[in-house]
């Protein structure tokens, strides 16, 4: 890795926000190859100085990777493929460290995808109780009815992959683009396998296309098959928000 400031290589660790980083660092808490450090503007190589905060060494390995890529269609969100098919990995050049995706785009879809090597955050972010909203724009077949649109906004009952069925959280659901096959913007909190697809086939419409252009507090903004890391603010924001507790299901008003 190229030289950081201290303060980003202990955040980019998990060890503590970047703010906290800093009150380590100042306190004396932080040694570089045995020194205590206490300078804000101090840099170290994380690959090749020791780091130690309270006496704990950080590990190259330990050093945490996020990752916002804008997958196109026609890539799987998996390390590999028993198919053949392109995988989203194939996308990420460059980076020394193995990130793996967190849940999942389908083969058809596009979009904003995480990728890490971040496992405790990744999990917390897969599991539909952590409430981080995810926005994307979908083209429906046909237009849905106002009925149709409430259905979908108050939860339906849709089938899983193995078999069981299940009732969608409320969604959230506005028109964007008024047409003979129109475009939505759709919100939800909670994320399983081709559940929009699911959710409007319910109502009688397929999905012509979907695009995912937020995560939490996370806009798409690379164009298609171009990636980029995360800033150390974005990863404290996501933080925050996969832990926030959110009391009873939150309706989003369209």
């Amino acid at each position: 890795m190229p030289i950081e400031r201290l303060q980003k290589i202990i955040a980019a660790a998990g060890i503590a926000s970047r703010r906290k980083a800093e009150e380590l660092i100042s306190a004396g808490h932080v040694k570089v190859n045995g020194t205590v450090v206490t300078e804000l503007g101090s840099k170290a190589d994380p690959d090749t100085d020791h780091i130690r905060v309270d006496g704990k060494l950080l590990q190259g390995a330990q050093l945490h990777v996020y990752l916002l890529l804008n997958k196109p269609k026609g890539y799987v969100t998996t390390v590999s493929d028993p198919e053949k098919r392109p995988t989203v990995m194939q996308l990420i050049r460059g980076v020394k460290k193995r990130v793996y995706p967190v849940g999942r785009l389908d083969y058809a879809s596009e979009g904003l995808l995480l990728l890490t090597n971040d496992g405790a955050l990744a999990n917390k972010l897969m599991k539909a109780a952590s409430h981080v909203p995810k926005t994307y724009v979908v083209k429906i077949a046909g237009t849905p009815s106002g009925e149709a649109l409430e259905k979908l906004r108050s939860g339906v009952s849709i089938a899983t992959e193995n078999g069981w069925r299940v009732r969608t959280a409320p969604a959230g659901i506005r028109l964007i683009k008024e047409a003979a096959n129109p475009w939505y913007e759709v919100t939800l909190i909670e994320g399983r396998n081709r559940e929009i697809r699911r959710m409007f086939e319910k109502v009688g419409h397929h999905v012509e296309k979907i695009k995912r252009v937020r995560y939490g507090p996370l806009t798409l903004d690379v164009p298609p098959g171009q990636f980029r890391s995360l800033t150390v603010q974005e990863v404290d924001r996501l933080r925050t928000a996969c832990n926030k507790q959110i009391a009873g299901t939150k309706r989003f008003m369209a």
